[in-house]
């Protein structure tokens, strides 16, 4: 990335927005911009996307309106390094897709041999119930990173784009206080 840019990309971070491609041109816009005006993904492919949304927003109410897929493939497309993934503080070695793309693909082995359905395809008590016995380790052949670890990272995505804002702190009552400033801006 060229200091140009990086600049432009540093700027756009501090103000929540990311870049994204929309109609064929690069703009900023928040995650859930992004979501709301049909930006192309540049990593997770559509079912990835999908099953990210599903699970985010059984996390965290929001999630998906908030553009939950939109951040964490923005935050994927750029080097490990200038991620703003929670991952990054764990002992997971980038490239952090190959964790994303494992751990979503375990979900819809899991959701598929349990429901013979596409997570996102469950009700929302069987989701609730199936992110239930992530949490715990006990899906019954699970294939994909330890599921303690999904559930976590997976958490910290969906909490991150929901209430990790100035927005987000809003919304739940919390005052702003300009010596204590949220993790994320966006």
């Amino acid at each position: 990335m060229d200091e140009i840019a990086r600049r432009e990309f540093v700027k756009g971070a501090a103000l929540g927005a990311f870049a994204f491609t929309v109609g064929g041109a690069e703009v900023l816009l928040t995650p859930r911009q992004a979501r709301a005006q049909g930006a192309a993904m540049r990593v997770l492919k559509p079912e990835e996307a999908q099953t990210l949304e599903a699970i985010g927003e059984t996390l965290a109410i929001g999630a998906r309106q908030y553009g939950i897929a939109h951040f964490v493939d923005s935050q994927l497309a750029v080097s490990p390094e200038e991620a703003l993934l929670t991952i990054r503080v764990t002992e997971t070695r980038p490239p952090y897709v190959n964790f994303y793309r494992a751990a979503l693909a375990g979900i819809e082995r899991a959701s598929q041999g349990k429901h013979q359905r596409a997570f996102a395809t469950l009700d929302p008590a069987e989701q609730r119930d199936f992110v239930n016995a992530l949490r715990q380790g006990k899906l019954e052949s699970w294939q994909g990173p330890a599921q303690a670890g999904v559930y976590l990272t997976l958490r910290n995505d969906a909490i991150d784009v929901v209430y990790g804002t100035v927005e987000g702190f809003e919304r739940i009552g919390t005052p702003y206080m300009p010596h204590i400033k949220p993790t994320r801006s966006w």
